[in-house]
């Protein structure tokens, strides 16, 4: 994990050499769990440049924020100094780095949405640590911590312009707000690190359950001052266009489904640290039942699915799937926003589908969803 000297270093001074040196020792010390050295190695302040160096020179050290724990008044772990995410300046979002790695991609030679889940969630988590929230639980507060109270998804919304290849390295901004007296909400959006380009867009809605009962329950004022005071003064969504796909209600799809994928089991690698049926796992058994003609020459590139129900570890689903009819407004052009390129969309290339997770042997529903597919682009 040392820090690297170009190759080409005769562009660089011996300052730069040096220092790069020094941060290398630092870095062993820290790892090490050894008092270090007078150096204070803290990654907002590791930035190291080469005045003559050509554009697309290598980058030694990025800076990732502003705040860290020890500006919040607690320790900071291991992990927290290393990954590369902090609070923004104003502490009221987190932006983190990842490298997306070889078993993160699918078919299509890109990551998969499971994988752009998984980051959502995972760069939500660690905003919730920077701000010195549970470990043993998804954001949870002192309070809910005493009174046994989860977060537990209600619907998720994700859109993808532009699916990130293997090394390619993306940045994710979140941030949460209230939402109701019964839920909060949580944005993020995705972005192209080499770029700039918003690649992606994402919200959610989250309610409160009783960890032991597994009863829903209201937001306490107590709990909503412990994370508000973390939260934009002012609403900010990261879909702010009126009528946006994310707010659009998801019919339920109705008997007798066009495609179906049944007796659908949990495995044991799909609970999560709440013991339930981890809300990606869903994602995975949506796309069980789509036709494999639309996996071969589309992708996905919006998916929205309502929670209806908490999944069992024993529990046995089905997936069913059928088209859904294309309004006139759905092939109308898409009108890029907070960055996003404008996409384009016609009856040819162009498919939406409902989706219906459900027990198969009451057939109670746990799921339903909505996806929209693109022509897959020329590689």
């Amino acid at each position: 994990m040392l820090l690297q000297v170009p190759s080409s270093s005769s562009s660089c001074n011996a300052a730069t050499a040096d220092h790069i040196q020094a941060l290398n020792k630092q870095l062993q010390f820290q790892l090490l769990g050894s008092p270090s050295p007078s150096l204070s190695l803290r990654r907002r302040n590791a930035v190291v440049s080469c005045a003559s160096a050509p554009e697309r020179s290598p980058v030694l050290a990025v800076e990732t924020g502003e705040l860290n724990g020890r500006d919040l008044g607690f320790e900071e772990s291991l992990a927290g100094r290393l990954r590369l995410g902090s609070l923004t300046e104003d502490g009221l979002s987190y932006k983190e780095k990842f490298i997306v790695r070889c078993y993160e991609v699918g078919i299509n030679k890109t990551a998969t949405v499971e994988t752009i889940a998984n980051l959502l969630q995972e760069v939500g988590s660690n905003h919730a640590q920077s701000v010195g929230f549970s470990t043993d639980g998804f954001a949870t507060t002192p309070t809910m911590r005493k009174l046994h109270l989860i977060w537990v998804t209600a619907r998720m919304h994700i859109e993808v312009y532009k699916y990130p290849a293997w090394s390619d390295v993306v940045e994710i901004e979140t941030w949460c707000q209230g939402e109701g007296r019964i839920g909060t909400r949580r944005d993020w959006i995705l972005k192209d690190y080499a770029t700039g380009e918003v690649i992606g867009r994402a919200t959610s809605k989250w309610v409160m359950m009783n960890q032991d009962t597994r009863r829903l329950q209201k937001v306490s004022d107590d709990v909503r001052e412990e994370y508000l005071i973390y939260c934009p003064r002012e609403p900010r969504f990261s879909f702010p266009e009126e009528n946006n796909a994310s707010l659009k209600k998801i019919s339920k799809l109705e008997d007798p489904a066009q495609y179906s994928r049944l007796g659908l089991v949990p495995r044991r690698a799909d609970l999560d640290m709440n013991q339930h049926v981890n809300n990606v796992t869903y994602i995975g058994w949506v796309l069980e039942s789509m036709p494999q003609e639309i996996i071969d020459t589309h992708e996905l590139q919006t998916i929205t699915l309502d929670y209806r129900r908490e999944c069992q570890h024993d529990d046995v689903v089905d997936s069913l799937t059928s088209r859904e009819p294309v309004d006139d407004d759905a092939l109308l052009p898409l009108n890029g926003s907070n960055g996003s390129a404008a996409a384009v969309k016609n009856d040819q290339d162009y498919y939406q589908f409902l989706h219906l997770l459900r027990l198969s042997g009451d057939g109670l529903e746990i799921n339903r969803g909505r996806t929209e597919w693109r022509k897959k682009p020329p590689r």
